[in-house]
């Protein structure tokens, strides 16, 4: 049974550090391209960062871009690295894996079948 675990999450001062991981359980990434997702409260699912399975390429959204930093840690585990948090970072954080269909680079999260439960990150003073 395939599933994804994120752990990492938090309460963060603004400025501060976390480190998001995203573990698969009952198969491994693989070549497979894997997305990290977030959705703040009475907003909608916003992709932040993916990483391709072919090339190891990434690619960022905007309001992440130049903080956040998506690596492949080992055959079974994708992190985010997370710097400088904002307040309006404060989200619900999802990882997602891409198993069929073309190896591509996406924040669309139409493009991801398979999620992890999610897991809450709060930067707060």
């Amino acid at each position: 049974q395939l599933q994804l675990v994120e752990s990492g999450g938090g309460l963060v001062q603004p400025g501060g550090s976390l480190r998001l991981s995203c573990k698969a359980s009952g198969f491994t990434f693989k070549r497979y391209t894997v997305a990290w997702f977030r959705q703040a409260p009475e907003k909608g699912r916003e992709g932040i960062s993916c990483i391709s399975g072919s090339d190891g390429a990434t690619i960022y959204a905007d309001s992440v871009k130049g903080r956040f930093t998506v690596a492949r840690d080992n055959a079974d585990t994708v992190s985010l690295q997370m710097n400088n948090l904002k307040m309006e970072d404060t989200a619900v954080y999802y990882c997602a894996v891409r198993t069929g269909g073309l190896t591509i680079l996406s924040l669309d999260e139409e493009h991801f079948r398979n999620w992890g439960q999610g897991i809450q990150v709060t930067v707060s003073a």
